[in-house]
């Protein structure tokens, strides 16, 4: 099949349809014809991922070639399905662009949208309709579970808020915070280990929604969290290396001494 494949100076999206079909294709590549939905499910979230941190770094190369190895990813499912007769990129695209169309009325239809704010009320109508949601109950059930665990939180209870389930304000959710970690100390001094854990999670789950009235996206925050976190760390490290100190032997005191000192450096 490679033989008829034409090398160029530059390739477009036809030409990698075609390198995918060459590749899975009858004398292609062992790897890839080996290949199934599961066995690469993994590759498309690390590809994502990988597409976040070219955004957040700004490399805009990095953000060409990360976006490419998502659209690979793409490819490489629509041809395995194309393959089992189900369906194509095409169709694909089709998809996708039927649907874009249905959800902006107010670009291909003569429904009115004025503000970001009506488009997205529009969107989740016209979404609800598309899957048959009935009730604000569906709309939580539909939020992916395999959605980071903050993300996920994060939805429900932005779909949860929208059908008016919500606190008047931060207050409310400050509140519902301090509550709930009183009852994990209540948990950690009298529960069982599952009482603890599912405590703990309630407490976590309060603090997403403390974060969605601060406007402070939880997944971000605690990634920024944890940056810091290791920058400290480091800095301890570096500090006990200078001072002869063993960190592993050293006292809490002894170690609490570093993180400040770090702690004021980062």
């Amino acid at each position: 099949m490679a033989e008829n494949f034409e090398k160029k100076e530059r390739y477009g999206y036809d030409d990698l349809i075609r390198v995918m079909e060459i590749l899975r294709g009858p004398g292609g590549c062992p790897w890839d014809i080996e290949q199934t939905h599961g066995s690469i499910r993994k590759n498309f979230i690390e590809e994502t991922y990988e597409v976040l941190e070219a955004i957040d770094s700004g490399d805009k190369t990095h953000l060409q070639e990360e976006l490419g190895d998502v659209l690979l990813q793409v490819v490489f499912h629509a041809r395995m399905e194309e393959e089992a007769g189900s369906f194509s990129m095409e169709d694909v695209c089709d998809g996708i662009c039927k649907k874009l169309i249905l959800r902006h009325p107010h670009i291909f239809g003569d429904v009115r949208a004025d503000s970001a704010e009506q488009v997205l009320k529009n969107w989740d109508e016209i979404k609800k309709k598309e899957k048959s949601q009935k009730t604000a109950a569906d709309t939580l059930r539909s939020v992916p579970k395999l959605l980071p665990a903050l993300m996920r939180a994060e939805k429900v209870q932005h779909r949860a808020a929208r059908a008016g389930f919500d606190y008047d304000g931060l207050a409310g959710a400050m509140g519902d915070l301090e509550s709930e970690c009183a009852e994990l100390r209540e948990a950690v001094d009298a529960g069982s280990a599952e009482e603890q854990a599912e405590e703990l999670g309630d407490l976590l789950f309060a603090a997403v929604n403390v974060s969605r009235f601060l406007h402070a996206d939880p997944e971000e925050t605690l990634a920024r969290a944890t940056e810091k976190f290791i920058g400290r760390f480091c800095r301890v490290e570096e500090l006990a290396l200078e001072r002869g100190i063993d960190m592993q032997g050293a006292s809490l005191q002894e170690l609490d001494v570093l993180w400040r000192e770090a702690k004021k450096q980062h």
